[in-house]
């Protein structure tokens, strides 16, 4: 630590990891602690073409940051919880979990549908093996592809063919407009013919029902959809799943058409909405754990960890656990399936908050041999020989 009130975080670049150390600065600036922030490079951020599980067995957005701690070049970094592989180094500490964000999941679409609404076939980007395989549980018609890409730009990749079709439609409106007119004057005989063309323009601009000119439509779109204007698609989405917490952290959750997914069929992630400050030195976890630990959210989500750690295969296997807080039990829900849904193992157990880490594990290793080893295995053993689709990302 640079000195006795100075803490300096390492953080991603990216817009979200930004907002999510600012907030766990924001905290400690309040407990007079000077706080500095530098952003750091890691390899999910450096090879965007590449899908999450390519990048490593677990930790492509983690390792870089943490490795600046363990060096001691900086005091702390902030992560998602739900980047972070289950197995750290031994001096390394995750010395605070703010509280946390919403953990579930939610439904994108351009005009509002639900997951059952959508249509026959509908295409679904995800960047998670989780949401594919619960997707394809839930509706096996679906087509799912992969996505990529901050949430900014997850969303823009959405929206950007049903606006550039309303830009099209009013473009050819104003045209066809203009056009009526123009003959209209061409053959002007008298008052008579000016007012029949006056009618015509006005009854198409009725059927058209657009009441502003594509600058006005335009000059009122909000900055995510001017920006998703100009974004080439290569395959056009119905819908897109992303987290909550990372829509709601970035101030678009209520920029955008919603639909939470119930948390009963689809499982979050373990972490999932919760960031995590891993420090090394002594002094530095102490003000972490005394000014920005939430223990609520630390009990959830080391429960969550546990099972995902007994389980194994968190990167490569399509798993979901997430954990809720009542009373002196921790309501644990976990989620294990195959790549294509068809299989799944479920179960859910009230953990007693005493000991909640040790019946965590030890619910993990009864699903294990409930089935839940044998999928993990598959996932493993399909992974390394094929593309097994997408893995999680920071949204």
């Amino acid at each position: 630590m640079s000195s006795a009130t100075t803490v300096r975080l390492a953080t991603r670049g990216s817009e979200l990891a930004r907002r999510q150390a600012t907030t766990v600065k924001s905290t400690l600036d309040s407990r007079r602690r000077e706080v500095t922030l530098t952003e750091v490079d890691t390899r999910g951020d450096q090879i965007r073409d590449e899908l999450i599980h390519r990048l490593g067995k677990t930790g492509a957005f983690v390792r870089a940051l943490d490795e600046k701690v363990l060096t001691g070049d900086l005091d702390a970094a902030v992560h998602s919880l739900k980047d972070m592989p289950t197995e750290m180094p031994d001096e390394l500490v995750v010395a605070a979990v703010p509280e946390r964000a919403p953990s579930g999941d939610v439904l994108v679409t351009p005009d509002g549908r639900d997951l059952d609404s959508l249509p026959e076939g509908a295409i679904v980007g995800t960047s998670s093996l989780r949401r594919k395989a619960q997707l394809l549980a839930a509706r096996p018609d679906l087509e799912i592809v992969a996505l990529r890409g901050n949430v900014d730009t997850r969303l823009e990749k959405l929206l950007a063919p049903s606006l550039q079709r309303e830009h099209q439609a009013r473009l050819e409106a104003v045209g066809k407009l203009d056009e009526i007119v123009g003959d209209a004057a061409a053959v002007d005989n008298g008052d008579n013919a000016v007012d029949d063309a006056d009618d015509d323009t006005d009854a198409d601009a009725d059927d058209a029902d657009y009441d502003r000119s594509p600058e006005e439509w335009f000059n009122d779109l909000t900055d995510l959809e001017r920006d998703a204007m100009g974004r080439k698609v290569d395959t056009e989405m119905d819908a897109i799943v992303l987290a909550e917490a990372g829509l709601q952290r970035s101030d678009l959750l209520e920029t955008v058409p919603t639909h939470r997914l119930p948390r009963e069929r689809f499982v979050p992630a373990p972490g999932q909405g919760a960031i995590a400050v891993t420090a090394v030195d002594s002094d530095v976890i102490d003000q972490l754990r005394e000014v920005v630990d939430h223990p609520r959210s630390r009990i959830e989500t080391t429960a969550e960890r546990t099972v995902l750690a007994e389980l194994g295969g968190g990167c490569i296997a399509p798993i979901g656990v997430n954990a809720i807080l009542q009373g002196e039990y921790v309501h644990t829900r976990v989620q294990v399936l195959g790549p294509d849904g068809e299989e799944t193992v479920e179960a859910t157990r009230d953990l007693p908050v005493t000991d909640h880490a040790e019946a965590a594990a030890d619910f993990a290793a009864e699903l294990r041999e409930r089935g839940a080893a044998e999928l993990i295995d598959a996932a493993a053993a399909n992974a390394a020989t094929t593309d097994p689709g997408t893995q999680e990302d920071d949204d």
